[in-house]
């Protein structure tokens, strides 16, 4: 199989795709709720450890077998293995890695389905004087709704699939390039708002003042979840964006500019949202209903509450529809490794995700009863065990397959620094990351 022909057209686009595939609901939907469940600053301080300790050394990992193999991932995992006189099994990780993609994109495009309808409600003022009951009520009957669920959904993956089939240059880089620094834009400018509210110091406390005693194997294994998740590792799509890296770009500065930036982004998102929801005394401990009800309720209380409600849901929509686009692309480049056009990729791709995507959608109505695994529905299933369980396994098998399997030489050459640098990164993955992964995800499973 012979390598890629396509390439980011520069540095700073390939640090905004795998930023794009970063920054999304895991940093403004799934990090405020998790962190309001979890105790608030103990978990962010947990998260950014897991990020520094883990996240970071297990990208560079992923982006690096995809910059050494300049193929698909199951096609650069192959290759690898059988350079380094390794088991040709090791491309099955690459399927490991699709599927858990797959399973992701699936509830992502139904909660980003969420964000369209919450957006053109709060630029309509649906939400403007309305009591805590009526939007809590509002809720819950548009997630009743299937018609209305199921078109959210499919109008969102249009709008993604659209984007991946123009390709490399004319579809992803050129929305990242105009997006995220507009992504970026929007969430400073609320971050500003909400140091005017009296609620912005009590949410600082919340966030960075942690108390020790509240750190439990539960709030370990989130965090750790979320660092995985929230970095878009483990599931072989920054593979991908590695075979498409630049041959001069220095990929430890890439990883931790994309860390920093994903850092951030949560940072942003949390300070943000608590010092709304602080400022009108409601409580932050709310779940997943906290983007979708008490923000809202918080929002219309607020002197014009309702302009920027619309500024925070179409900040939402924007980040998940990059991340979307940007996870999408490893799937549709595993079945363009195989030999499909990138057409026909997409639209296989996008159909497999719209139908597993409507379990999902119908999981609050028509299959509110459908409970197949640990009383969960299908829902609840997609959005908890990939993110938690999938991503670190996927995470530390790429990281011992960097690490143990592919030839030293290429891993060098992929990193871009055969000194004292690449031997504290190689050190750094067998000796911290590969344990603690392992050590945590055993105490999940266990």
């Amino acid at each position: 199989m012979s390598e890629t022909l396509e390439r980011w057209g520069s540095r700073r686009a390939f640090i905004l795709a795998v930023t794009g595939a970063a920054v999304g609901l895991g940093n403004i939907w799934r990090f405020p709720y998790i962190a309001g469940e979890n105790g608030g600053a103990v978990f962010l301080l947990v998260y950014i450890v897991f990020v520094l300790l883990l996240g970071l050394p297990v990208m560079m990992a992923e982006i690096m077998v995809g910059r050494a193999g300049r193929r698909g991932p199951i096609q650069a995992l192959g290759a690898l293995a059988a350079e380094a006189g390794g088991s040709r099994h090791w491309r099955w990780l690459g399927a490991f890695g699709a599927f858990t993609v797959f399973c992701i994109l699936s509830f992502y495009s139904v909660v980003s389905g969420w964000s369209i309808e919450f957006l053109v409600a709060s630029i309509n003022g649906k939400f403007s004087g309305a009591t805590a009951q009526e939007i809590g009520a509002g809720f819950d009957a548009f997630l009743a709704n299937p018609g209305l669920l199921v078109f959210n959904h499919t109008l969102f993956l249009v709008m993604t699939m659209g984007v991946v089939a123009a390709g490399i240059a004319k579809g992803l880089e050129r929305l990242n390039n105009l997006l995220m620094p507009l992504l970026y834009l929007l969430l400073v400018t609320l971050a500003i708002y909400a140091s005017t509210t009296e609620g912005f110091v009590p949410a600082l406390v919340w966030l960075f003042k942690p108390s020790m005693a509240l750190i439990t194997p539960t709030v370990i294994l989130h965090a750790m979840g979320h660092a995985f998740f929230t970095l878009a590792v483990g599931a072989c799509a920054l593979m991908a964006y590695g075979a498409y890296m630049p041959d001069k770009q220095s990929l430890p500065k890439a990883a931790a500019a994309v860390a920093v930036l994903d850092i951030s982004v949560a940072l942003l998102s949390g300070i943000a949202i608590f010092a709304v929801v602080f400022a009108q005394g409601l409580d932050p401990t709310q779940g997943p209903g906290l983007m979708f009800v008490t923000l809202p309720i918080a929002f219309s209380e607020l002197p014009w509450g309702a302009a920027w409600l619309s500024v925070f849901f179409l900040l939402l929509l924007l980040a998940t529809w990059t991340s979307a686009i940007n996870l999408a692309e490893p799937m549709v480049a595993t079945l363009q490794g195989a030999g499909m056009k990138r057409v026909k990729a997409t639209m296989a791709v996008a159909l497999g995700v719209w139908l597993m995507g409507l379990l999902s959608a119908l999981s609050f109505s028509s299959l509110a009863d459908f409970r197949p695994f640990l009383g969960r529905n299908v829902f609840e299933l997609v959005s908890s065990i990939p993110p938690d369980i999938f991503l670190p396994l996927g995470g530390m098998l790429i990281a011992v397959f960097a690490a143990w399997v592919m030839p030293r030489e290429k891993a060098q050459e992929a990193l871009g620094n055969s000194g004292w640098g690449f031997y504290l990164w190689l050190n750094i993955v067998r000796w911290i990351a590969i344990p603690m992964t392992f050590i945590v995800l055993l105490s999940a499973l266990f």
